[in-house]
This record gives C-alpha cells, structure tokens and sequence, in this order.
C-alpha cells in the first residue's frame, strides 16, 4: 500500500531525525531528509493534504538542523521553502496551531539565513513570520509557545538594530524579551529563564552604549549575573561560558563609563 509505505518513511525521518539531534555530524539527518523526500512521492498535495504538508513541515525542520550544522545556506533555504509549502495546506483557519508553529519555525529559519547574508530582508521576513505565529500562539492558549516565539521575535530585532542603528528595534526586543519572561519564569523553566535574561541582557547593553547615563548598562549587568547563577545551579558549561563573557564584556563598560561619564561608548554586542 503505498500511503502506508509513505506514513513509514515518514516515521523513520522522524526517528533519523531525533537520532541526529543527539549526535554530532550530519549523517542521520541527511538519511532523514532523503526518507521524508521520499515520503513525499505518495504523501502527495492532491491526495493527502494535511499529511503533505506534515511532512513537508518535517522536511523543513530537518533541513534548518542541517543548516545550522553546515556552513552556507542551501539547506536553510531548503527549509525556508519546505515550510512555505506546508502552509498552503496549514492554513490559519483550517488548523490554526499547525499553522502558528509553521510560521515560527519559519521565521527561525529565515532569521538564521538573515545571520548569514547581508541587509535585512531576511530578518524582516523573520520578524513577520514570528509575529504571524503569535497570533494563533497566545499566551491564554500555549503559554510556553507563546514566551518561546516572544523570544524568538526579540531576537529577530536585536538583529535587525544592530545592522540598522537606531534604538526602535533594539526597545522592540526588550519589549518582547520581557513579556516572554512572563511565562518563562525561573521556577518554571530555569534555563530557558536564563537565556531570555542573557538575551534580554544584550539588547539593553546595546541601548546602554548609545546612552548617557548608566540604567541601562545596571540593569545589563543585573540580569547577566542573575542568568549566570542558574547556569552555575544546572552546571551548563555553555551557558556559563556565554553568560560570563556577556557580564564581564558589560562591566568592563560600565567601569569606563564611571571614569568618564556621560561618553558614548563603541562596542560589538556580545554573540
């Protein structure tokens, strides 16, 4: 039966898939990407609609984890395509959660292309995509979907004000990094808490260098330190790399900012 064949080989991309989120390389996620290709030669638009589209939403999760992996940006575009299919069938009015974590997964994938390239197309992109999904992943219904593509939204426009100055994207970021940490509280999700605060930690440093006076470097330097405890609690080596060069870089500014007050400062936000 071939639909079978097709929910098959469908499965067995996600099970590749899975395998190669927690190995390194790439080569149970190429395996995935040619099962979920050929799950697609009977999982057709026509006959299978919403299951198309499934899998085509599998195809393009796959691919961003590639692209993440490899250099270039082939695979992200890949992904960015695959996620466009799917939404032909994923309609908002026909299964409007489907359709909102397409549009974020979207608008991961079109932020990362926007990393890589130059101008801010990709980024605008992102950001629309992130704030379409919010429409149908509201803080009443997933609350955690809801902090996470906040979260993603800020990152989006954190981007985007460091390629255009200015501050309007940047106070968008904070915006949105704040009401994430609404629902991504630190009882409740402690590193996922913690990144938001270090992200939120970067986009108010980036306010701070452009600024006089030293609230919002403070306030940088108060949420690094209170992200770096949770990492030291959870004993993540990353994070606490990240967040410790992300507070040092921040105090170093405010300790020349104490010397010579009122001084715009020059600095590369933190990665």
């Amino acid at each position: 039966m071939p639909l079978d064949w097709a929910t098959t080989q469908n499965n067995l991309g996600k099970a590749l898939a899975r395998l190669g989120e927690r190995e390194s390389g790439t080569g149970r996620l190429v395996e995935a990407v040619a099962a979920f290709s050929e799950a697609l030669k009977e999982r057709t638009r026509d006959r299978v609609p919403l299951d198309w589209a499934r899998t085509q939403n599998n195809l393009g999760n796959v691919l961003l984890s590639l692209g993440e992996r490899e250099s270039g940006t082939g695979r992200l575009e890949g992904a960015v395509a695959a996620y466009r299919e799917a939404l032909k069938e994923r309609a908002r009015d026909r299964v409007p959660l489907d359709w909102a974590r397409t549009q974020n997964a979207l608008g991961l994938a079109l932020e990362r292309l926007g990393e890589r390239e130059g101008g801010t197309g990709r980024l605008e992109e992102a950001v629309a995509a992130f704030s379409e999904a919010l429409k149908e992943w509201n803080r009443d219904r997933v609350p955690l979907d809801w902090a996470r593509t906040q979260n993603n939204l800020g990152n989006a426009l954190a981007r985007l004000g460091e390629r255009e100055g200015g501050t309007g994207r940047l106070e968008g970021a904070v915006a949105a990094y704040r009401e994430a940490l609404k629902e991504r509280t630190r009882d409740r999700v402690p590193l996922d808490w913690a990144v938001t605060q270090n992200n939120l930690g970067v986009a108010l440093e980036g306010l701070g260098v452009g600024e006089s006076g030293a609230g919002r470097l403070e306030e940088a330097v108060a949420v690094f330190k209170a992200a770096l405890a949770v990492a030291e609690q959870a004993h993540a080596g990353y994070y606490i790399e990240i967040f410790k060069r992300n507070l040092v870089g921040a105090q170093a500014i405010l300790k020349r900012r104490a010397v010579a007050p009122g001084v715009r400062w020059i600095q590369n936000s933190p990665q």
